[in-house]
């Protein structure tokens, strides 16, 4: 292993030299810091990693603070945090995983003791009790998610009152009035989860401003839950024509429960998703769709850690507006001779 003591002698500097470099604590000529990294580049150096830390008083670790539960769509989870590395490594940050759903203890574990350098969370829910601790700790933290009181903080997260608003109004325009939002399980709306909440919220306000009868059922994504939910469904509201679903294991089912039912899709029933998009183009038909933005959203907050990691701790809120991709799924329903009663 190469050593500080071997960088110094190849570029004929002192050790104390090179560590100036490296942490940039001094000022160095040009020519005396192109010698040393001319040194380091040959000699292959890699500064050991707890002196780094110790120097710059740093542990170059984000903090990923992913509470896996059994009713969240895991695919999602790890696009995000595959994106949370890659952004990281551009930045010279590893990433610590914690995936225990440890609530207050785990951020007070976090902050107290140095692990990591700036927190990043997820699964938000609107009255989230991890948010007053944040508010009390100095470590920089970002939130994936949109609390119902986000001040002072720093959040990235798809506009998802927006987002139900655009599916409402896309069914509205193809002459859809009675409409039905399948989302996901009975525990995410318990607990307020701000994305489920937030689209939910948008989808009943921009119905009744559009004139649709809309209802909203919670779905554990099975295809006995599912095949209750339609059934309730259509039974309460036979004439029901339009279906926004919010449950990516949910579509499956539905799609096929649909056929069974003698309702085609589109031609007799319109079926919009909010969804990955590789889910809604594997889907028979492919789906219209409100693609989540997994990968921007990763990226977006590891860029706010590191601008409040160099000073910048001003509240930041970046809602990424809705884009409605429409496909195979959904058709006008005049052209579809389907007469709602």
């Amino acid at each position: 292993m190469v050593t500080l003591a071997e960088v110094a002698r190849q570029a004929g500097v002192s050790p104390s030299t090179v560590s100036y470099v490296l942490s940039r604590k001094r000022s160095i000529s040009d020519d005396t810091r192109r010698k040393v990294e001319a040194a380091i580049e040959a000699l292959g150096y890699h500064p050991h990693a707890g002196a780094r830390a110790l120097a710059s008083n740093r542990s170059n670790i984000l903090a990923l603070m992913v509470p896996l539960r059994s009713d969240m769509y895991v695919p999602v989870i790890m696009e995000i945090a595959m994106a949370v590395t890659t952004e990281a490594r551009e930045y010279g940050q590893d990433v610590l995983l914690l995936t225990k759903d440890e609530g207050t203890r785990g951020v007070r574990r976090i902050a107290g003791s140095g692990l990591a350098d700036a927190m990043i969370l997820m699964d938000i829910e609107l009255d989230d009790d991890r948010i007053p601790v944040l508010r009390e700790t100095d470590t920089p933290a970002v939130l994936i998610g949109l609390p119902a009181d986000p001040a002072g903080l720093a959040c990235v997260d798809l506009d998802f009152e927006a987002t139900g608003a655009a599916c409402a109004d896309h069914l509205a325009d193809l002459g859809h009035r009675d409409v039905a939002l399948i989302g996901e399980g009975e525990g995410v709306y318990q607990r307020h989860t701000g994305f489920a909440a937030r689209t939910l919220t948008g989808f009943q306000r921009r119905a009744a401003e559009r004139g649709l009868r809309a209802m909203h059922r919670a779905c554990e994504g099975t295809y006995e839950s599912t095949a209750g939910i339609l059934s309730r469904i259509l039974e309460e509201r036979p004439s029901t024509t339009g279906f926004v679903v919010q449950n990516e294991s949910a579509i499956p089912p539905l799609l096929s429960l649909l056929r069974l039912s003698g309702r085609a899709v589109p031609e007799e029933t319109s079926v919009v998703a909010i969804c990955p998009d590789q889910v809604a183009l594997q889907s028979s038909p492919r789906l219209t769709s409100v693609s989540i933005p997994a990968q921007e959203m990763g990226r977006r907050a590891v860029r706010l850690a590191m601008a409040q990691l160099e000073g910048d701790r001003s509240e930041s809120i970046t809602l990424i507006p809705p884009t409605l991709t429409v496909r195979e799924s959904t058709a006008p329903l005049a052209a579809a001779g389907f007469v709602a009663s």
